[in-house]
């Protein structure tokens, strides 16, 4: 049974895919459309120089099944705008291309709710893999948001090396399997599921037909289940879990992830 708040793990190359290009530079604005016209065969690109611009499109179609944006978009703050975007229009997944490649800033997207964050410098393949694996239903984080750590005695499962040179999210169905293994109730694997998708605790009880409050206190289960205090941190930590390959332990003693890896991250705080 399909977690909700997911796409379907098989992203649909043969149907039209509508993105919405959100930059100020008209040469990134080409560059980009290059890379996601290798989306599908049928790929429908519209350019927003701003954010009101991007507004308006959303506003106009909502239909768009992707958004890439900018940090830097002129007198807009980037991360005024991507709050603003997911709160609009929860239903269209929000990457981040990005100049800046800071750990800060990457843990601060996810945390308003971005579905992932490629930096500028990533080549051509790298931003398409990227776009694929959230279309898919996935969250796309850089390697360089795992730091390289050395494994002790106890915790050999532990190699945030290795992490590190894959990407830090999970395929739809690895996602899936990740949450049924967590020991979660039925209505808490599906709070975990929109969390991921970057839902606010307001947005989810709107999905599950439920109170914020009652929605608050899954949350609460949910991270002491992850052994994590932050909604940033569980994204991190299901992450590391779904990527193929990679350990299930995600810290020392399974206790959570270290401190080295969330250093930089925004603050623990609910979501509303």
């Amino acid at each position: 049974m399909p977690i909700v708040g997911f796409r379907s793990a098989i992203f649909k190359r043969e149907k039209q895919v509508k993105v919405l290009l959100i930059d100020d530079h008209p040469l990134i604005l080409s560059a980009l459309e290059v890379v996601v016209r290798r989306l599908a065969q049928d790929v429908s690109v519209t350019c927003a120089a701003n954010a009101v611009l991007a507004r308006e499109a959303l506003a106009a179609s909502a239909d768009f099944d992707l958004a890439l944006l900018d940090l830097q978009l002129g007198d807009d703050d980037g991360f005024a705008v991507l709050a603003d975007l997911r709160a609009s229009f929860p239903a269209v997944p929000v990457v981040i291309v990005s100049a800046s490649d800071r750990r800060a800033h990457v843990l601060r997207a996810i945390d308003l709710g971005a579905m992932g964050f490629v930096c500028k410098c990533a080549g051509n393949d790298t931003l398409l893999k990227a776009l694929e694996m959230v279309m898919s239903g996935g969250i796309y984080l850089p390697a360089t948001i795992m730091r390289t750590a050395p494994a002790s005695d106890d915790d050999a499962a532990y190699r945030a090396n290795d992490l590190a040179g894959r990407n830090a999210a999970g395929s739809q169905e690895n996602t899936d399997l990740v949450i049924s293994r967590l020991g979660l109730t039925r209505r808490q694997s599906e709070v975990l599921a929109l969390l991921l998708r970057g839902q606010s605790n307001k947005l989810i009880a709107r999905a599950l037909n439920l109170s914020v409050e009652t929605i608050k206190d899954h949350v609460a289960a949910v991270l002491r289940a992850l052994k994590v205090s932050s909604r940033t941190q569980a994204v991190l930590v299901v992450g590391e879990m779904s990527n193929p390959g990679g350990a299930w332990r995600h810290g020392p003693g399974n206790g959570g992830l270290r401190p080295d890896v969330l250093q930089g991250g925004a603050a623990s705080r609910p979501s509303s």
